[in-house]
């Protein structure tokens, strides 16, 4: 595992890019709800990932199935002390640091340099169920020249901590899916840190519409000139439900691209038990002094369906050069557009069916991105079915 010095937790830095990182979660104080980074979420929802109070630690339940044409992948578990771990850094919050230091043990998944892989390389991480809380840890290795497409699902019940760890090599292209497919009752928190070699690409895509508490912390490091980066997220929030992402896109080095572009919706039934649906979204993107040439854009777009519904989006941007070729942000959170409402109704579609086609249209921008036709199927699949329940 990479070395990585230890300084105080919450000491001051320069920029998002230098916040504290580390292994060890003892040298991670307890967040505590004023806390920047854990300010959304209500931590006591979090059955003791944060503070330790977690029920009996074990290893994540993962399966890993190669295509039947697979060239040039292997995949092997390793041990927790295994140098070949840590390689793109160490984890920014307390929970990514516990799920390493209570881990026994982690996946690798490699595909050769040179090798070229179309179909996707299937990962499914299955919840350990009631009275226990599992932790983990995946590395997608993807060496230079290489093309590699990895979905990863989790799926069922329980408590779940990991950390995903992407390493891309020069003039290597990486399309990875992350399907959050929990059952309703799961909580799950995950950290994922892609670091991109020079000319290479990064697809990264994230569907949420699983789990009661489900928070995802993306972020990408350039190492060399010349890597494109795209991050693409959808999410669909219930009664009861709590989704946060919290990226950061670290341009440290010239002439790199990145594009992010998060779409969700929310709805919650006044009459339930839980009538609240809410999601958390912080977009950081820095761009450092070194990194001349930089063109990056990011947007958070937000549709709240019903009362109980809330949306938090937080795009940021960070620049400390002016020689850059562009960089945007935005966010909007709001209701349907009256005027495509009225549009539609005018030429005989009921008002339901029309609230239907504009959610259908405002998700399929970025479901019709994702690389894998099936899972981009089962999305569309997922938002119909929400949007049964979605009052006039």
């Amino acid at each position: 595992m990479t070395e990585v010095a230890t300084v105080k937790n919450a000491a001051p830095h320069n920029t998002k890019g230098d916040i504290f990182s580390s292994f060890d979660v003892e040298d991670f104080d307890i967040p505590k709800g004023r806390d920047e980074v854990w300010r959304f979420v209500a931590l006591r929802r979090l059955r003791g990932l944060h503070n330790g109070e977690f029920a009996t630690a074990v290893d994540q339940d993962i399966t890993v199935e190669l295509p039947a044409n697979a060239t040039g992948v292997s995949t092997e578990t390793l041990a927790k002390s295994d140098q070949r771990l840590g390689r793109a850094g160490a984890p920014i919050d307390r929970v990514g640091a516990q799920a390493w230091t209570s881990m026994e043990s982690a996946q690798l998944i490699k595909f050769e340099r040179n090798s070229l892989n179309a179909e996707p390389v299937v990962v499914t991480i299955t919840g350990r169920g009631d009275d226990v809380t599992s932790f983990g840890a995946t590395v997608v290795e993807v060496e230079q020249g290489a093309q590699a497409t990895v979905v990863i699902r989790y799926q069922g019940s329980g408590t779940h901590a990991d950390n995903l760890e992407f390493l891309i090599g020069d003039n290597a292209r990486l399309n990875v899916v992350v399907d959050t497919d929990w059952n309703a009752d799961a909580v799950h928190l995950s950290g994922h840190l892609a670091q991109l070699g020079r000319d290479s690409v990064l697809r990264h895509n994230l569907a949420n519409f699983g789990g009661e508490i489900v928070r995802i912390t993306p972020r990408v490091k350039f190492t060399a000139p010349g890597a494109d980066a795209e991050l693409l997220g959808v999410y669909f929030a219930d009664d009861g439900q709590y989704f946060e992402q919290r990226l950061l896109v670290d341009h440290a080095v010239p002439n790199c691209r990145s594009n992010v572009m998060y779409k969700g919706a929310l709805q919650a039934d006044p009459d339930s038990d839980r009538p609240e649906a809410r999601i958390a979204w912080v977009g950081d993107v820095l761009i450092r002094a070194a990194a001349e040439g930089t063109d990056t854009y990011e947007v958070n777009r937000n549709l709240v369906l019903s009362e109980g519904a809330r949306a938090d989006s937080v795009p940021n941007l960070e620049i400390e050069t002016g020689e850059i070729a562009g960089a945007g942000h935005a966010a909007t959170v709001g209701r349907f557009d009256d005027e495509h409402l009225f549009y539609l109704m005018a030429r005989g579609i009921p008002e339901g069916e029309a609230r239907r086609l504009i959610v259908r249209g405002f998700f399929s921008e970025v479901i019709n991105q994702i690389p894998v036709e099936s899972i981009r199927e089962e999305l569309e699949n997922r938002v119909t079915a929400e949007l049964e329940s979605v009052t006039a």
